[in-house]
């Protein structure tokens, strides 16, 4: 019993890995590093504390909920709730994530890539094996825990292994601890990690139910101590890749401040493989996207199906729609999607941080306040983006 327990934790955990672990987690790890330089301490803190620590205080919110996001974001209130939950599903589906993954996933591989494959082809294609490998969903979480996610890190191993052991003088920077700091958490948003161990929590769950619904031993506190266990595992692994990553981009990353974040780690890899290393490139990228938007997809296409359309609409037509919404909006680019997201990423996501502390909180100390904090955060939060918004204001225009 103690060793399938032992099995179960190492599986979930690393298809927790998997999930979360998409091809901006190859890009901003690299930019917090060469953004720290020198002062690479206080940055990658910075970096952990938005991009690690925060989705482990949504994990455990999510489950201490029994995986139900609608009471987790319904303690705002029915409406606020239920417009948090829109939003998290638009930017973690078609609006953004889901294309981010596309359009990276294209420019990274591009320089291997046939001419004939370009955006839209490659969209058509990356969205159609997804589709295929989500439609099944009982398997995606076998899929990504037993295949996807140890040949994930051998390819990042051998990078990281590589680099780190031939360090490169560290790039001095001018910026002060503090702005150091403020810049690479902010910069650990773009992850939207915090939003995927909500929505993730829930399937992960779902799933040690169905492996354990024969066992009685199992109860719904033993199987979130499980699910727990499977998420910090998950997310230490996430810490150990970007404290290598982000060290890579400290060491090699002179020279490269203005470079395309999505030809980051292509140009880094090359410098330490050499063109030897394009199938290693090539393997560590496909299988971040991929993996990613398997899990994303399942998740996009049961909101769709349950509350979108209220059960109208089956699970595979609802995945076949999130994928073809997401397959046109890539079509953008990403540098266009980055315009038009940021800004109301960077706006919201602290509101969302503030409503899992104080989720746990209530869990663990019955602490009642929610609906002030959120609102004070969203007042602040409002307040320092205010400049960012000139985007909006010129589009409608």
């Amino acid at each position: 019993m103690r060793n399938i327990l032992k099995s179960t934790i190492i599986t979930a955990g690393l298809a927790i890995f998997s999930m979360l672990f998409g091809a901006a987690n190859l890009m901003y790890p690299l930019q917090a590093g060469i953004n720290s330089g020198d002062k690479f301490f206080i940055g990658i803190v910075g970096f952990l504390f938005t991009a690690v620590l925060m989705p482990v205080i949504g994990l455990v919110g999510i489950i201490y909920f029994n995986g139900n996001y609608k009471a987790f974001f319904h303690r705002l209130g029915i409406i606020p709730g239920n417009l948090m939950i829109f939003f998290c599903m638009a930017t973690i589906g078609p609006c953004f994530a889901m294309s981010r993954i596309v359009s990276v996933c294209h420019t990274m591989l591009v320089p291997f890539l046939p001419e004939i494959i370009n955006l839209i082809v490659f969209s058509i294609i990356l969205c159609t094996l997804t589709f295929l490998a989500t439609a099944r969903e009982s398997k995606v979480i076998e899929l990504l825990g037993n295949l996807i996610s140890p040949a994930l890190l051998i390819a990042l191993g051998v990078i990281l292994v590589k680099g780190i052991l031939n360090p490169q003088p560290l790039v001095a920077v001018s910026a002060s601890y503090f702005e150091i700091f403020r810049n690479q958490a902010v910069l650990g948003y773009q992850h939207l990690d915090l939003l995927g161990t909500i929505f993730f929590g829930s399937i992960v769950l779902g799933i040690l139910r169905n492996n354990s619904k024969n066992d009685h031993s199992y109860d719904i506190k033993s199987l979130a101590k499980i699910g727990m266990k499977a998420g910090l595992l998950g997310c230490f692994l996430l810490a150990i890749v970007y404290v290598g990553m982000a060290l890579l981009g400290a060491f090699y990353g002179s020279g490269l401040e203005t470079q395309n974040a999505a030809q980051l780690f292509s140009i880094i890899s090359h410098k330490i493989l050499g063109a030897q290393g394009a199938l290693v490139i090539a393997a560590a990228v496909s299988l971040a996207c991929f993996s990613t938007i398997i899990a994303l997809a399942a998740v996009l296409a049961e909101f769709v199906q349950n509350d979108l359309s209220q059960r109208k609409l089956g699970y595979i037509p609802s995945l076949a729609l999130v994928l073809l919404l997401t397959m046109v909006i890539s079509w953008s680019g990403l540098a266009q999607l980055a315009v038009y997201a940021v800004p109301m990423i960077n706006t919201l996501y602290p509101l969302l941080i503030t409503l899992s502390i104080a989720n746990l909180a209530f869990k663990l100390w019955n602490f009642k306040p929610v609906k002030i904090p959120v609102l004070l955060t969203l007042l602040g939060s409002v307040y320092l983006n205010w400049a960012s918004y000139n985007v909006y204001w010129t589009l409608f225009q």
